[in-house]
């Protein structure tokens, strides 16, 4: 099976030691985001866990646990944009995070590596040409350590209309514009661009439009096929496989202002303040009345078949 860390929150950035205390206990709970009450339990053991996805903007803090990794497959989205603090108040510096990411790429492997380069957004300062050349030199520091960037263009969920309300949505004429720019750009490194939710309006200019966490891309980063159940993306629009996610909404503390996850800072302050490095679950402990299931879990690694 698969479990994913990163729709909810940034786990490797700043819940590290407690993930590692997961590792070392092999089981984790997730408390339901719609029902409290409701808990799932998974066990963390390479012999039922194929995949742990990552999706995250500062991985240095997993680093000293790595070690813990080594017998799971691992595949790693990891976010770099353009953009400063303005927008980004607590993400790390740029050029410490592409040396990271190449860091990243020599112990994991480029197959096992994705870049995001979203959400792009349009303002009196971070105009197209901006994006244009800030993705060329990123393009460029990454060359050979992927070979797949993600791109979106911004939504504007309510969270987001809350957290930034002067973001607006990108014209269509400047969504093609840039993306068959930034398309010439990634084949030019050894990247395919895959679009995010973006339907395939790029698609006549080579970006691959099937969805950007597909079983595929699992697959080649741990080199098996896998047989899996059928599930629905996160969104309509969305085809990418995401389950299990071990996470929690409003957790995250880049308090990036086009976040989607959290719904207010001080909610996330308020959170960050119960979370336990020894507790099984990411945000406080055990409460009376919880509902424990514990998820029937097993390889879906098919023993018939290879990629080789």
């Amino acid at each position: 099976m698969i479990i994913n860390t990163g729709q909810r929150t940034d786990i490797p950035a700043f819940y590290a030691s407690w993930f590692a205390n997961r590792l070392k206990e092999g089981f984790v709970c997730v408390r339901n985001p719609y029902d409290s009450g409701q808990v799932s339990r998974y066990r963390l053991d390479p012999a039922v866990v194929d995949v742990i996805g990552f999706c995250t903007k500062n991985p240095a803090p997993m680093f000293p646990y790595m070690d813990l990794l080594k017998d799971y497959g691992q595949y790693w989205f990891m976010t770099i944009t353009p953009y400063g603090r303005d927008l980004e108040p607590n993400v790390p510096d740029k050029h410490r995070l592409l040396e990271d990411f190449r860091r990243l790429s020599d112990r994991v492997g480029a197959q096992a590596m994705g870049w995001r380069y979203d959400p792009i957004l349009l303002s009196d300062r971070y105009t197209a040409d901006y994006h244009l050349r800030a993705f060329e030199t990123m393009a460029a520091a990454l060359e050979g350590c992927t070979k797949t960037v993600v791109i979106s263009f911004i939504d504007l969920y309510p969270k987001v209309r809350q957290n930034f309300p002067e973001a607006r949505e990108v014209a269509r004429e400047d969504r093609l514009l840039l993306g068959r720019q930034l398309i010439q750009m990634a084949s030019a490194r050894g990247m395919v661009v895959k679009p995010c939710a973006e339907g395939d309006e790029l698609v006549a200019y080579g970006a691959d439009c099937g969805g950007c966490m597909r079983i595929s891309d699992y697959e080649g980063a741990i080199g098996k096929k896998l047989k899996v159940p059928k599930r629905k993306g996160a969104r309509a629009a969305c085809a990418c496989y995401l389950s299990c996610d071990i996470g929690a909404y409003n957790t995250c503390k880049h308090l990036c202002r086009y976040c989607y996850a959290n719904a207010e800072p001080s909610k996330v302050l308020q959170n960050s303040r119960r979370h336990d490095p020894a507790s099984p679950f990411l945000i406080g402990n055990y409460q009376e009345g919880d509902r424990i299931h514990d998820v029937p879990q097993r390889s879906w690694i098919d023993a018939q078949s290879s990629l080789f």
